[in-house]
């Protein structure tokens, strides 16, 4: 590699990142020059740090990758959209409020053009720190369960409250707790829109959908209607729903559950939740949510199949799961996590909804479980 193009300390300005606990690092400012505060959070991902930083259930979260070089084929150009979006893009925007690295590359070989991770930072307002040890700061992260960060560099401006909605009334003072919000106008579609011309048509409650859903049903020959997180649901015809994931606790939604509740209740129509989606279909159901004390958060957790252990390797990213002996009458454990055994999808017996914790549509990462898209559509 061409060491003119990374980043070392020395050639940077001073950031730290101060824990909640405590705790205080210091690397180099990289990205834009902002102080920022959000939820410590991690991925291991060798690849798909775009996808990640534009997915939006990572709203208000500090993202530190594990590896041990982010940015080395740099971002793909967002000009180079398929049918409505570039690839490697998963929403309009970088949603983190700041990453944190060990070292970055700073240069840009996509075979789709592109630029640089930091420029991409820098012209989205976005901050981070290179330098730091972050295999050792997942540690301290997973240890910790609830961990809060800021990100501090030097002559830095304040981050621009405007940005997104749920930091309106945040003081500077305070560690962002992005869980004390309803993130849902920050991540949502503010109105209709239709995708594709399918033969069947899918309704999407959008609650900060990973654009990759979309590609999927796509590709699977769905036209796709997205909705407002606060639609009125009686009142759209669809072939079936899909409850998208997004940020936040479940609990934190507004009437969010009560219509999903009220719905399932007169309608017989498919439904498949995922990750946030499966979290709110389960309460809807009746089941309750527990925050973990170890997000699952990683292209890498192994579910089993219930009843009958087909293993499958997952792609995560969630803080909250439901509590297995709330499970309702009527629905069944679908999907177990082989870690800690804790709730990974749930299915109705009779009718046909389903959920899954984890994400099927996988950008990144393994599509051990896109099966699961076929069997939803096949439902339709």
């Amino acid at each position: 590699m061409d060491t003119k193009k990374r980043i070392l300390a020395k050639e940077y300005k001073k950031a730290y990142l101060e824990l909640s606990n405590g705790m205080k690092f210091e690397g180099s400012s990289i990205g834009a020059n902002v102080n920022v505060s959000g939820e410590m959070v991690f991925n291991t991902g060798m690849l798909g740090y775009s996808e990640a930083m534009t997915d939006p259930s990572y709203l208000g979260q500090i993202l530190v990758f594990s590896f041990c070089l982010i940015g080395n084929y740099g971002i793909p150009s967002a000009q180079n959209k398929d049918f409505f979006m570039s690839k490697g893009h998963e929403s309009s925007s970088i949603k983190t409020q700041g990453i944190i690295v060990s070292d970055i590359y700073d240069g840009c070989h996509h075979h789709d053009g592109g630029i640089s991770l930091e420029n991409w930072m820098k012209d989205q307002d976005v901050p981070g720190i290179a330098g730091i040890d972050t295999r050792y700061l997942v540690q301290i992260i997973r240890e910790a369960g609830n961990l809060f960060g800021k990100i501090v560099s030097e002559d830095a401006k304040p981050q621009n409250k405007s940005k997104f909605e749920f930091l309106k009334n945040f003081k500077s003072s305070e560690y962002v707790d992005p869980s004390k919000y309803n993130l849902m106008p920050s991540v949502s579609t503010k109105e209709k829109v239709i995708i594709g011309k399918g033969l069947k048509r899918v309704a999407v409650i959008d609650c900060g959908a990973k654009w990759n859903i979309m590609r999927m049903l796509v590709e699977r020959n769905c036209e796709i209607e997205v909705l407002p997180w606060d639609s009125n649901f009686s009142n759209v015809q669809c072939d079936g729903w899909l409850i998208s994931n997004g940020p936040g606790d479940p609990k934190n939604t507004d009437d969010l559950v009560d219509r999903i509740k009220r719905y399932i209740l007169v309608s017989d129509k498919p439904i498949l939740g995922i990750c946030l989606g499966h979290q709110l279909l389960s309460l809807a159901s009746g089941a309750r949510t527990k925050r973990l004390n170890h997000g699952h958060r990683s292209h890498n957790q192994p579910v089993f199949s219930i009843p009958k252990k087909n293993a499958y390797m997952t792609s995560q990213n969630h803080r909250y799961a439901v509590e297995k002996n709330s499970i309702q009458s009527g629905w069944e454990l679908w999907f177990e996590n082989a870690n800690d055994n804790s709730v990974e999808g749930i299915r109705h017996k009779t009718k046909p909804f389903m959920s899954v914790q984890f994400h099927p549509e996988a950008s990144s990462g393994p599509n051990d479980t896109s099966w699961i898209m076929d069997k939803f559509v096949d439902l339709l």
